[in-house]
């Protein structure tokens, strides 16, 4: 098993719930790649939630509903993964105290009030701002998006938060040349497909994942796993939202 292999098996393993064997070595290449494959693996997820997304056009359904079962299958088909991150993150954010108590409180896993309000304000504007566009087609273009940020959130220069955890293994691990070209190639390809509207969403996503990692870093001293599946998500919402106001 190459190193490209590896990566490949880690983003699908980690992104996914895919069923694929575990990585043979997991070190800072084979995490640099899988961080940036990660828009590439997403795809078949993507792909379903926009099935959905289109069935429910197709048949009429109501926006809303068919939003809200497009964004369920994505977070069913992501393991549930950057929603638990997103909750852990704000909960570790709200702590009054110091960098260690806030790891501390991430590191627990339980949901209090801030994760919990976290994750319905999010979820409410993914729902509600792709019941406003064209569904199917902006979900996978913005799921897409949404995973390139974890390469910018993974760039050198990045630091990790923490010594040991996802964030650890995978910060730093992309050098900044690569973690740009990703990132544009994703624009070219938005814009390709949606104009203008897609690079303004992969823009909006951008600054959306940066946002999350000035306040990490200087909340907490970098990034953990909880920081990136939070940047996903929040980079998902900024690109729905993105779409709603150019459209209007």
């Amino acid at each position: 098993m190459t190193p490209f292999g590896d990566g490949v098996r880690l983003a699908v393993g980690t992104l996914t719930v895919l069923p694929v064997p575990p990585p043979r070595v997991v070190g800072p290449r084979v995490a640099g790649t899988a961080m940036m494959l990660a828009p590439l693996v997403v795809l078949p997820i993507a792909a379903a939630a926009a099935l959905v997304a289109w069935a429910g056009e197709a048949a009429q359904a109501a926006p809303l509903l068919t939003a809200s079962l497009a964004i369920a299958v994505l977070a069913i088909g992501s393991g549930v993964l950057h929603l638990d991150g997103l909750a852990d993150t704000a909960d570790g954010l709200a702590v009054q105290g110091d960098r260690a108590r806030r790891l501390e409180v991430m590191r627990r896993g339980d949901v209090g009030p801030a994760g919990v309000v976290a994750l319905l304000l999010v979820l409410l504007v993914q729902v509600s701002a792709l019941a406003a566009v064209p569904a199917a087609g902006t979900l996978c273009l913005g799921v897409v998006a949404s995973r390139a940020m974890l390469v910018v959130a993974c760039a050198r220069g990045v630091p990790a938060a923490r010594v040991d955890g996802l964030g650890s293994g995978v910060a730093g691990s992309v050098p900044p040349a690569l973690a740009a070209l990703v990132v544009a190639v994703v624009a070219a390809v938005a814009g390709f497909v949606d104009g203008w509207r897609g690079v303004a969403g992969v823009s909006a996503a951008l600054v959306a994942a940066a946002g999350v990692l000035l306040v990490a870093r200087g909340r907490l001293g970098g990034v953990t796993g909880d920081v990136l599946g939070a940047c996903v998500e929040l980079a998902l919402a900024a690109y729905l939202v993105s779409q709603v106001v150019t459209i209007g």
